[in-house]
């Protein structure tokens, strides 16, 4: 009999001010339903045990900033006294082109971290009491000094290489990339 993989945790960012998008991205048309719905059910279907939402998402039980506009880094140290040791994938709302083949390569890989070459998220990380110091401590820092980048410096992380995944990694940041998405790649 085969032994079950290990659980994991999930949190989907989605508490950003989408400025360059100028409008809110995580309400964006996808599928059935938005880019916030179609992101956590992407992540219950690829096997996560429990997806937090980072944002004032009160539908789907959303965690609000403590301190807004602190970017993506600031939003994970301010969920890390809540988020249980072990093992936690953080993916961002805009990239529904997510793979459960990308997750599952995340979250094999033994290290306090894990990412891919040229990109901050996804990103695996294994929660500790360590990991969650190293998070807490580089989300107060200001500025661009306050990023997922330091932490996985601070890690460090195991980089994935990219080529394989570079169709599931495009996201959204402006109406463009929106635009852009939404063609089939090549």
């Amino acid at each position: 009999m085969k032994a079950s993989p290990p659980p994991w945790r999930a949190v989907l960012l989605a508490g950003g001010r989408s400025s360059r998008m100028g409008t809110d991205k995580a309400m964006l048309p996808w599928g059935d339903g938005t880019l916030l719905t179609h992101m956590r059910a992407l992540l219950l279907a690829a096997g996560a045990d429990e997806v937090i939402v980072s944002g004032d998402r009160p539908d789907i039980g959303g965690v609000p900033d403590a301190m807004p506009d602190t970017g993506p880094m600031g939003a994970l140290a301010q969920l890390a006294p809540r988020l249980r040791d072990g093992a936690w994938i953080v993916v961002p709302v805009d990239m529904p082109l997510l793979s459960a083949d990308l997750l599952r390569a995340l979250r094999t890989v033994d290290a306090a971290c894990a990412c891919v070459e040229g990109h901050a998220l996804p990103m695996a990380l294994r929660l500790d009491a360590d990991v969650r110091a190293a998070m807490v401590e580089i989300g107060a820092r200001a500025g661009r000094e306050r990023s997922l980048r330091a932490l996985q410096q601070r890690l460090p992380a195991q980089v994935l290489p990219a080529a394989p995944w570079q169709d599931v990694l495009r996201n959204c940041n402006t109406p463009d990339d929106w635009i852009a998405l939404q063609r089939p790649t090549r």
